[in-house]
């Protein structure tokens, strides 16, 4: 045997680790890109293209020229537009990635029971707004920055407490337009304007208020509470999904989950597709 075969045989188990460990990175990264598009607009593209993509492959086996330059010029046309029209998402995406949150942290004991206090007067206080069908938007900031938003709004810096959210929303207040933002477990600011959500499927009978909970939802990883005023209907808005009609339970569900439990996306992900999840009320 000679020192080439020598040198190909020890060469070959490096070689073989190298490629599985290419693949398992890749893998890794269609992973993480399906768990931050579930739910996401993005999530119906991704279908969309996949099903572009092996009708290309099948027309350029058939050899039909004609809709082959046809997809070609199209596939062009998407690699311009859609940077464009799914920005809100890219941005999240990006920010995800330069946060570090490919993986995802614990948190310490004192965390957890200051965010359990936060959920415990969030509850009090959407229901006292709801049986008094007082219209408000809470806003509860997370990792995503939106000191864009805060900016437009009064000082506050206080403490979370049922009895100071309400008052803030009472009619006829300086504070009671516009949204309370709360981050790091206190009230940062009051009467913040929010962007609007422009998505076309929202019910056209929703009003600004709502609009601007799903708003800031759509360009941040924050979560909203909405009161309606005219009904007292109790909305929570994540990730541009509006789930609405919450009574005093679902909501504490719901905050328990997100701001207490806050599972990583690949766990959800993981509950999704094995149906290893709690029932839940329907997002519009």
């Amino acid at each position: 045997m000679d020192t080439a075969s020598l040198a190909g045989i020890f060469a070959s188990p490096w070689s073989i680790l190298r490629t599985l460990l290419d693949i398992a990175i890749v893998a890794y990264i269609f992973y993480r890109l399906l768990v931050f598009m579930q739910g996401h607009r993005a999530e119906q593209l991704l279908k969309g293209l996949f099903i572009l993509l092996v009708f290309s492959a099948l027309v350029n086996y058939l050899q039909f020229d004609m809709l082959s330059w046809l997809l070609e010029k199209l596939w062009i046309v998407f690699a311009i537009a859609l940077p464009i029209v799914f920005q809100p998402e890219l941005r999240r995406f990006l920010e995800q990635i330069g946060r570090g949150h490919i993986f995802y942290r614990t948190r310490q004991g004192d965390d957890l029971e200051s965010e359990e206090y936060v959920v415990k007067e969030l509850i009090t206080a959407a229901t006292v707004l709801a049986h008094n069908r007082i219209g408000a938007l809470i806003v509860i900031a997370q990792d995503t920055d939106i000191h864009e938003y805060l900016e437009s709004g009064t000082p506050m810096d206080s403490l979370v407490s049922a009895g100071l959210l309400i008052n803030v929303f009472v009619p006829n207040t300086p504070l009671h337009d516009g949204a309370v933002i709360i981050r790091n477990g206190r009230i940062e600011r009051a009467a913040c304007f929010l962007p609007l959500s422009n998505n076309p499927a929202i019910d056209i009978r929703l009003g600004t208020r709502h609009r601007a909970g799903l708003g800031i939802t759509e360009v941040s990883d924050a979560l909203a509470i909405i009161v309606s005023e005219e009904t007292g209907a109790v909305s929570v808005a994540k990730e541009g999904r509006l789930v609405r009609y919450l009574d005093e339970q679902d909501l504490q569900d719901r905050l328990q989950s997100e701001l207490v439990e806050r599972p990583s996306r690949g766990e959800s992900f993981w509950r999704r597709w094995t149906g290893d999840a709690r029932q839940a009320p329907k997002p519009e």
